[in-house]
């Protein structure tokens, strides 16, 4: 009888990349419902932009570096980058902003490190926050949100999305919970008014999104794709850095449900954050990695010029990597480490 071997080592792996992948783009399904429900259908031609872009950035960075493209597009994580990178988009953003964020990400955020696993900030972030500069404009298109104004169908999201830049998209857009508190403090109102306003959603709607990301995320834990220690620290950060704002200034500072509801920073905490390349490595440093990137999202909100700021706040956080990684190595087993060095 004979039995088909392979090379050591003979252990398979439980999950492969492909595997991982695909069950974080299944993750982000609750909240790409919601997501549509409450902005319209933009998001889907930005997914599709996105993933389109990716994959044929991809296959060329890999065709220029003598690779064959096809296996290691297999592992999706070209598409998972275009899928969290479409998220973070604005609905009503031009085609072209999502194309070079998409590009960006995969050719300057990956490739140019070499590629998955060599990549030393997280690459949708890359490409987010390099269109953000480059475009600011065109990174405010946002809709009204579900019961805060009309509701765009395809034919005038589709429209929005590819027509000219000064076809005049801009009365059907409004300003994100966070530009709006953000302009309404430099107008010198209080933010106990400011929360009163309508725009700024009612009932269970400001929470539709946090809790379809919240959804995606207890998926992914209870199928170990990612651990507790980065979310969790990341909404620590968040609810810390807020709760000491609050109490030093309440009318300036809006308290730590407000800044994990608006904008995308539970979205962060559980899909960009937990990224494993981009992340520190041993248990301890991933708590200071996800607290600090949970506590300078609220800095950059409160005194940046960027009304969100997490994907500034995770690429500050990945250049510190190193240095969290140095300084959070575990000591060797049956051994007291003097110094970092001797712990290596």
């Amino acid at each position: 009888m004979k039995f088909k071997t392979a090379r050591a080592p003979h252990v398979a792996p439980v999950n492969s990349v492909r595997t991982i992948m695909l069950r974080v783009i299944l993750a982000t399904l609750p909240a790409g419902i919601a997501h549509i429900a409450l902005f319209g259908p933009g998001l889907f031609v930005h997914l599709t932009v996105a993933v389109v872009t990716a994959v044929a950035t991809e296959a060329l960075c890999l065709r220029l570096r003598g690779r064959a493209p096809r296996a290691a597009l297999n592992d999706l994580s070209a598409v998972v980058c275009a899928v969290l990178l479409a998220f973070c988009m604005p609905p009503l953003a031009p085609w072209y902003a999502t194309a070079c964020a998409s590009a960006l990400a995969i050719g300057v955020g990956k490739q140019a490190y070499g590629g998955i696993g060599s990549n030393l900030f997280n690459p949708a972030m890359v490409g987010y926050a390099i269109v953000l500069v480059a475009f600011p404009e065109a990174m405010t298109r946002w809709p009204p949100a579900l019961g805060s104004g009309p509701t765009l169908g395809w034919g005038d999201s589709l429209a929005a999305i590819f027509s000219s830049p000064d076809a005049g998209w801009d009365t059907v857009t409004m300003a994100t919970p966070l530009d709006h508190v953000r302009v309404e403090l430099g107008q010198m109102r209080m933010l106990s008014e400011i929360m009163n306003d309508p725009s700024l959603g009612s009932g269970v709607t400001p929470w539709l999104m946090p809790a379809a990301v919240l959804a995606g995320g207890a998926a992914l834990l209870a199928l170990k794709v990612i651990r507790w220690h980065l979310p969790v620290a990341t909404i620590a950060g968040v609810i810390v850095c807020a709760v000491v704002l609050r109490q030093l200034d309440s009318d300036h500072f809006a308290g730590p449900l407000f800044h994990l509801a608006a904008g995308s920073a539970l979205f962060a905490a559980v899909f960009i954050v937990t990224d494993p390349v981009s992340a520190a490595t041993s248990v301890r440093g991933r708590l200071i990695f996800g607290f600090g990137v949970g506590v300078l999202i609220v800095l950059i909100r409160s005194f940046g010029a960027y009304p969100d700021g997490v994907a500034f706040a995770v690429l500050l956080m990945n250049a510190l990597v190193p240095l969290i990684d140095r300084i959070s190595v575990p000591r060797t087993f049956g051994h007291r480490a003097q110094n970092p060095d001797d712990a290596l």
